[in-house]
Formats: C-alpha cells, sequence, structure tokens
C-alpha cells in the first residue's frame, strides 16, 4: 500500500472533489467509510447530496472556525491522505478500509485513539483500490495537530497493515535515497535528446570524482575540469568552504540563467559536510590493486560482526570502488560497471550514519588505483580477482541490508549484482583461455589435487569439481607447483579468504592463486605519494580519461 499526504486550505473544495461522480474520473460510487465519532452524515447515500456535503464541511470545519475567531487557525487546515493497494492485492471490503484509515489518523497523530480532542476525520472510497481520508488539523482543544513525519508514520503503519491484511509487502524506504527526476525535468531531458536529466547527471559526475578525489580541494578541482559542468563554490568570510552547487551547461531556466544544484539536492550524501568526511587524507599503498582486494575481501567479514556505523562505512566505500570501476577497466566493461554503480548508489547509504575511518584502506586503495597502472594486466587475472571479489562483499552488502530491512537497498544491491555478475563473466574469458593453453594436468596429479580439495573444501568441493572451471584450477595448481609453491598449501591460503557466494568459487580461487603465484615472483615496491589529479575529470556518463 502507498500513503500520498498533501495539505490545503478548502475543505469544501476537497470533499466536493471526493464526491464528484462528473468530472473525476473512476469515481463510481463515492461513500463515507468511516469518521471522527462515527456519525458524520455521508453525502453518498443523501437524497439531497449537496445540502448534506454542506453540512459535512460544516461538521470538519467546526473546530477551524473557533479557532479563526481566536487568531490560531493554522493557513492551511486540510489534511489529505490518499491510500491505494497494489494491483495484485484483493479487493477490501468497507470494514476492513474502514481499519485501515483509523489505523492510519491513529498513527499519523491526526486523531489518537482514545483522544477525545482529536482531529475530525472522514475516510471516502469512491473507487474499488483505494480511500481517501480528509481531515481537519485543528484539535477540540483548538490546537494545531502535531503530524510531523506524517508521511514516514503512515507508511511504517501501511507496512504492518500489509502484513496483518496478507496483502503484497512494498518495498519501502527510508528518505535517504535521491531525490527522483521530476516529470518535467524526464520531458526536458527527452526533448534535448538525452537519456539522463540534468540532475542525473551532475549527480554521476559528483559521485566520480568523490571516488578520485583524494581531498576537498581536487574533489572541486575535478569537477571545474569535467567537461559540461559549472562550479559555483560557496565561502564563509573567512574564505573556508562551506558549499558548493553544480549546473549542466546548456540547462537554463525561462531567464536562461543556469539551473544549480546544491549537492546535497543531488543525494544525501553529496552535500558539503558528508563529503568532507569521506575525503580525509589517504597514505601511499605499496600495491594498491592487491590491497584493494584484500580490504574488499574482509567486508564480507565486517557486515557480520563489526557495528552498524562501522558496516555501513565499509558499504559507502565499496560504493565508492563501484563509481571508479569504470575509470579503472577496458571499454567493453563500461555499460555493465556503470549500471552496477548506479544501482548500488541506493545501496550505499542508509539511516545509520557511517563512522568512516573504519573505511580507510579501501578508500585509499581506490584512489591509488586510479593513479597506478595494474600489474601483470596484460592476462586480465587481476580485474577477474577484482571483480569476482567485489562479488562477494556485494553478496554480503544484501545480507546486511535485508537483516536492517533496509527493503529498496535489499532490491538496489540485487540489481547491482547481476550488472557485476556480467562484468565478471566477461573479463573472466582472457584469463580463462590463457590458462587453457597452458599444458593440462596429468591424470594422477589431478586426481590428488580432487581429493585435496574433499577434504579441504568439502562444503564447496562438488561445486569446484564439476564445472568446467575445475580445469583452470587444477592447471593452475600445477603451474603453482612448477613455481617452487606448495600447491596444497597454496590452495589452503587461497581456500582461507572468503568463498561462500561465490558463483564459481573454482574460479576465484584460480585467481587468488595465480596472483600469489605472481606477488611470490615480484620484488615488493612502494610507489611515490599519489599526486592530486590535474588533468580533466571523468565526463558524467562515462570515462573520458584514465588515470
Amino acid at each position: 500500500m502507498i500513503a500520498k499526504i498533501s495539505s490545503g486550505k478548502s475543505t469544501i473544495g476537497l470533499v466536493r472533489y471526493l464526491f464528484d461522480t462528473k468530472k473525476a474520473k473512476g469515481h463510481t460510487d463515492p461513500h463515507l467509510l468511516g469518521s471522527w465519532d462515527g456519525f458524520a452524515p455521508d453525502p453518498g447515500r443523501a437524497d439531497d447530496p449537496d445540502g448534506v456535503r454542506k453540512l459535512l464541511v460544516a461538521d470538519l470545519d467546526l473546530h477551524v472556525k473557533q479557532a479563526e475567531r481566536l487568531g490560531r487557525a493554522p493557513e492551511k487546515h486540510v489534511w489529505h491522505c490518499s491510500v491505494r493497494a497494489t494491483e495484485s492485492d484483493r479487493i477490501l471490503t468497507d470494514e476492513e478500509w474502514a481499519d485501515i484509515a483509523r489505523r492510519v489518523v491513529h498513527a499519523t497523530g491526526i486523531a489518537p485513539e482514545g483522544d477525545p480532542d482529536g482531529c475530525r476525520w472522514v475516510a471516502v472510497r469512491h473507487a474499488p483500490d483505494h480511500i481517501h481520508i480528509a481531515a481537519t488539523t485543528v484539535r477540540a482543544d483548538l490546537r494545531t495537530a502535531r503530524h510531523w513525519n506524517d508521511y514516514f508514520t503512515a507508511d511504517r503503519e501501511l507496512a504492518a497493515v500489509e502484513k496483518h491484511y496478507g496483502l503484497h509487502q512494498v518495498v519501502r524506504g527510508d528518505r535517504t535515497a535521491a531525490k527522483r527526476p521530476t516529470r518535467a525535468e524526464q520531458e526536458k531531458a527527452k526533448r534535448a535528446g538525452h537519456h539522463q536529466t540534468p540532475r542525473e547527471r551532475l549527480r554521476a559526475a559528483a559521485r566520480t570524482a568523490v571516488a578520485a578525489a583524494t581531498s576537498t580541494e581536487e574533489f572541486l578541482a575535478l569537477l571545474e575540469h569535467t567537461e559540461g559542468v559549472l562550479v559555483d563554490v560557496k565561502r564563509f568570510p573567512s574564505g573556508d568552504v562551506r558549499g558548493y552547487t553544480l549546473a549542466l551547461e546548456g540547462d537554463t531556466n525561462s531567464e536562461a540563467e543556469p539551473i544549480w544544484y546544491s549537492g546535497s539536492k543531488l543525494s544525501p550524501d553529496l552535500s558539503w559536510p558528508r563529503i568532507s568526511e569521506r575525503l580525509t587524507a589517504t597514505a601511499a599503498t605499496a600495491r594498491p590493486w592487491q590491497d584493494a582486494i584484500t580490504a574488499i575481501e574482509s567486508i564480507p567479514h565486517a557486515l557480520a560482526h563489526d557495528a552498524a556505523p562501522a558496516a555501513q562505512a565499509h558499504i559507502t566505500a565499496l560504493g565508492e570502488t563501484l563509481d571508479a570501476l569504470p575509470l579503472l577497466t577496458p571499454a567493453p566493461y563500461w555499460q555493465e560497471l556503470r549500471r552496477a554503480a548506479a544501482a548500488f548508489e541506493r545501496a550505499s547509504r542508509s539511516r545509520i550514519h557511517a563512522e568512516n575511518h573504519h573505511a580507510a584502506r579501501l578508500r585509499a586503495a581506490t584512489r591509488a588505483m586510479l593513479r597506478t597502472p595494474p600489474p601483470n594486466s596484460t592476462d586480465g587475472t587481476l580485474l577477474a580477482l577484482l571483480l569476482d571479489t567485489l562479488i562477494l562483499a556485494t553478496a554480503a552488502t544484501l545480507r546486511w541490508h535485508d537483516l536492517h530491512h533496509h527493503d529498496q537497498q535489499v532490491t538496489a544491491t540485487r540489481n547491482a549484482l547481476t550488472h557485476l555478475h556480467t562484468a565478471a563473466d566477461q573479463a573472466a574469458t582472457t584469463p580463462l583461455a590463457t590458462i587453457k593453453q597452458a599444458q593440462p594436468t596429468g591424470p594422477a596429479v589431478r586426481l590428488r589435487y580432487e581429493h585435496t580439495v574433499r577434504i579441504m573444501l568439502p562444503e564447496h568441493a562438488d561445486t569446484i569439481l564439476n564445472t568446467p572451471d575445475w580445469d583452470a584450477l587444477a592447471t593452475t595448481l600445477t603451474r603453482a607447483d612448477t613455481s617452487g609453491l606448495d600447491p596444497v598449501e597454496t590452495l589452503r591460503a587461497a581456500a582461507q579468504r572468503p568463498l561462500d557466494d561465490a558463483r564459481y568459487p573454482a574460479r576465484l580461487l584460480a585467481w587468488r592463486i595465480q596472483q600469489s603465484t605472481h606477488t611470490a615472483q615480484t620484488p615488493r615496491t612502494v610507489p611515490s605519494a599519489p599526486q592530486p589529479a590535474t588533468g580533466p575529470a571523468p565526463q558524467p556518463g562515462g570515462p573520458r580519461t584514465r588515470h
């Protein structure tokens, strides 16, 4: 069920609309379901509907008129809440709808149960699938009703109603979602030939800049170098930054002036204070790609054991890594990775405030990755490992949001996983083909590895041994042996890291062993500290430059 709440000045205008059967479409049988005292006159069942409608308006406005004489009536004294069932729900009876109406006015503070001074209200049904609740917000004691956060409280009560009546349970948010583009914005973008509205394009540009920047100064610099983006920095008299607004070139109002959006209007986590929290100093890292993978591998454990603010910090940093991925990967993967990042954007925040210092390791590694070319990048193993590891962390995020009943975030994370799976499968093609070109493992050695897998990984053995990727894993173990590593110990080390959510555990183990083999053969060097980016930043629609 979905509630829609509005306010107004005219009781008679709302009542006239609710009982109209001529101009209003779909008003087939308007009638009262319930009222503040159960005795309100019903224009829908009267021989003189116009006369009864005037009586009903007078009754609803009684306390409003009294408050007006005392100069205490609110300007907008009309409260209107429509409640609509989902198309798949059964047709509810009048008695059931009346119960729902009473629960809503109680939950929102319009007419709390047992309060004799509650506001006057009526519930009207003029169609099978929804009702309207009309109320005046002056109580019998002539105080104005306290109904703040009424949409949130009504929505929470409707979630309980859905369970009580066995109705479809709507995916609900927690008011941390980015504002959806309006119909006017969508139509304007369509006329301009764009698939995204200016608000969406600016949001993507800002999120990309956050993922790439190592400081607030660099964040602003990246935006200023993003093609088509206008930046206006707001400062205190001291010169310190207090905020920023963005506009898109060519997106103007009726006076030909740019239409500006503050960061908080683009998304709650893009406000200047939130960005300042996240963009702390980042230290140099010796192997940013491997360090990022290690940090991502720790996320499932952190989400299962850390306190909620720390867990939320890891999820926020994971979202930044996904935002940065199109800048780190070859062009064939951009489309799916941009879609994954766009979907995860909704999953990257909740009402739980993130303690961002807990995720400093991943955040630092991600930014260093943008400034450090991937090692042994020709065979694609490192990218394949990164993507399969991101899938594990994203699956853990799905469980965490589900545990905390973050319905919208659960849906968003599931969508992001779909795109990550596609990108990971694409990235696995080349390294798997490279492994297959190697000399195959002999039958005796292969049998020994099978025995080792069954002993070491009994819960994953069938999945590992009965997929085509088993050949790649067996070959990788043989190559590790040839390189002077103990294949059994190498497998044991790889299997100690998260594996439960892997769709293809044999493939993931092969990536891990291959990287451990490469690391063992590569001298460890520490790169210079990353320098702030001075070149143009990526365009909102996708990568334009590679760091």
